[in-house]
């Protein structure tokens, strides 16, 4: 299936090495982000469950939950993590998800619907199974990443990207290029200037239609 911003994700029943989820009950009413792995043990996805864990506590701060997908087993999932921890000194306490069967992956999108995984794979096998998933507490999905095998995955970017959809959700603003936060914001065009002035009194318009307010 084909999977786009605004969509309700699916609401898949999986394993993981905290036990089954139904995925909608397991987000609640928090934010949520999936990221997603094409093997367990492969190096450049250690460093990023690593990474993962080291933000423990800025995930809790912006309400978010986290989870990870790989197309491994729970029993692999739990090896991994000895890893994770020793190698970046943080205890991975976010649940990892078991897509063996790729059922997930290909709801997600990340793989077609013939895909399968070989005898003697390889992390090439699945290789698209990279991807990050910001999803919304009604379920929706707000934004996806996906990246090569060979690229690690920047989470700074990740977190400066969920703080500007928390910012601008549900709010008549969107956020400039590089922007990060207490900087100035932009008026959405569905606000005409009157409206824009009510809502947020005097604005700087730095072009008839690039509206810029400090106070949203």
């Amino acid at each position: 299936m084909s999977l786009r911003i605004n969509d309700i994700v699916p609401n898949f029943k999986a394993k993981t090495d905290h036990g089954s989820i139904q995925f909608h009950d397991w987000i609640g009413d928090q934010w949520a982000i999936l990221f997603s792995h094409p093997k367990d043990f492969t190096p450049v996805c250690t460093t990023e469950f690593g990474v993962v864990a080291q933000l423990a506590d800025a995930w809790a701060a912006l309400n978010t939950k986290v989870i990870g997908l790989s197309v491994d087993g729970v029993d692999e999932h739990k090896s991994w993590k000895i890893d994770i921890e020793t190698y970046s000194g943080a205890k991975p306490d976010f649940p990892i998800i078991a897509d063996a069967d790729l059922v997930i992956s290909k709801q997600f999108d990340m793989l077609p619907a013939d895909a399968y995984l070989p005898d003697g794979r390889t992390a090439a096998d699945s290789a698209s199974v990279r991807s990050v998933f910001i999803i919304s507490p009604d379920k929706k999905l707000q934004l996806t990443m996906t990246y090569p095998m060979s690229v690690g995955r920047n989470f700074a970017e990740i977190l400066r990207a969920l703080k500007a959809l928390q910012k601008t959700y549900g709010h008549s603003i969107a956020t400039p290029a590089n922007w990060t936060e207490d900087q100035d914001v932009i008026i959405a065009l569905t606000l005409d200037d009157t409206a824009a002035k009510a809502k947020f009194g005097d604005f700087d318009a730095k072009l008839p239609y690039l509206r810029v307010t400090s106070k949203a």
